[in-house]
């Protein structure tokens, strides 16, 4: 794409009131020659359905914002512009009807050309969440997927760092101009991201965290991935609003279930009932998905689960009465008849060995 194509995109993407799905309308009524649009007379734009708020922002484009692109382009070869008629530009978001006519990418470009999958999830996540998201992550990037979300805290920084550790692929969608962190606790994670995934955008260069530009980006987050895997989420998570556009695209939705008194596996409960795909383990995924790819599930799921070790039949009879819902303290005094000194002992050792780990409010579950 040459210099002058990618700034009659970025003067048309930066007009007030025209969206994604205006622009390729307009677009296509200009049989792709967007250049058409900046020689018509206002008349003809007129015509086109324009107000004549939007042709005089159209015959009075913000030059600074399409040169401060252009500049930040040209500056690195890890920064990359993609328009939407762009043969670089991902096939599968070119078919959603909203695709952004513009995308700012950092890191390796190529990545939006592999087979992707969006894991995604609550940002207050459980201990057992984050594990699980991790090595979702991890298994399915090693069998060949790239692991797609949108770098928020919670679910989303496990899986980005569970196919980092894994040497696979991530990209990260992100509701901020390319230029921004956020949030600035996933500064680290970013750069990792940067250096060895993609990190991507569709909002102009120094657009700030807005709250109503995290559940537009979702949509790009299954747009780009052949299917959608929620980890945990609460009934109102807006991971739920990444599931549903996975639906409206046609694209396969699959959950993960959880305790019924567990709030974080509610949302995965709802998306079950509506006919996401119940999965219990990564390999399920690839089975579903792979033969369309010409994958294999040929990983050991099992390979980085920790050593067993041999319970004697007092601290087996406990681990027992815990159970895979959490149970407190007190409650266990009740069912195994030990004091409160002899079970934090026993918890304790049963931690480290990672038969069981910590819930919210002092409270026990199994792994």
């Amino acid at each position: 794409m040459n210099r002058d194509e990618f700034a009659y995109y970025l003067r048309l993407s930066l007009c007030p009131g025209i969206g994604p799905v205006n622009f390729r309308k307009l677009l296509e009524t200009e049989n792709f020659d967007i250049s058409r649009l900046f020689s018509s007379s206002n008349k003809h734009l007129s015509a086109l359905g324009l107000n004549q708020k939007q042709i005089t922002a159209l015959n009075n484009p913000q030059q600074d914002k399409i040169d401060q692109a252009l500049t930040w382009q040209e500056s690195d070869p890890t920064h990359h512009l993609l328009i939407l008629n762009d043969p670089d530009y991902p096939d599968l978001l070119r078919e959603i009807r909203d695709a952004p006519p513009v995308l700012y990418g950092l890191g390796n470009i190529t990545l939006l050309k592999s087979p992707q999958i969006a894991l995604i999830g609550s940002r207050n996540c459980t201990t057992g969440g984050a594990s699980t998201a991790h090595e979702f992550a991890a298994y399915l990037a090693k069998s060949g997927l790239t692991i797609t979300s949108g770098m928020a805290l919670g679910i989303d920084k496990h899986a980005h760092q569970g196919a980092l550790d894994a040497t696979g692929n991530t990209i990260a969608v992100i509701g901020t101009g390319i230029d921004r962190i956020y949030p600035s606790k996933n500064k680290q994670l970013a750069h990792q991201i940067a250096e060895n995934g993609l990190i991507i955008s569709e909002f102009p260069i120094g657009t700030p965290p807005l709250s109503e530009n995290f559940p537009k980006r979702n949509r790009l987050i299954s747009g780009l991935s052949l299917a959608t895997l929620v980890v945990e989420a609460t009934r109102k998570s807006g991971s739920l609003i990444t599931a549903n556009s996975s639906i409206e695209q046609g694209r396969e939705v699959f959950a993960i279930p959880g305790s019924i008194h567990n709030p974080q596996a509610k949302g995965c409960h709802h998306l079950i009932r509506q006919g996401a795909k119940l999965v219990d383990q990564a390999s399920d995924i690839i089975e579903d998905i792979g033969s369309l790819l010409g994958f294999v599930a040929t990983q050991d799921e099992t390979q980085n689960e920790p050593e067993a070790h041999q319970l004697d039949a007092e601290y087996q009879q406990l681990l027992d009465n815990i159970g895979y819902d959490p149970v407190s303290i007190e409650t266990l005094v009740q069912r195994c008849g030990l004091t409160i000194e002899q079970l934090s002992s026993m918890l304790l050792i049963l931690e480290l060995n990672e038969h069981i780990q910590t819930a919210p409010g002092s409270q026990y579950v199994r792994c």
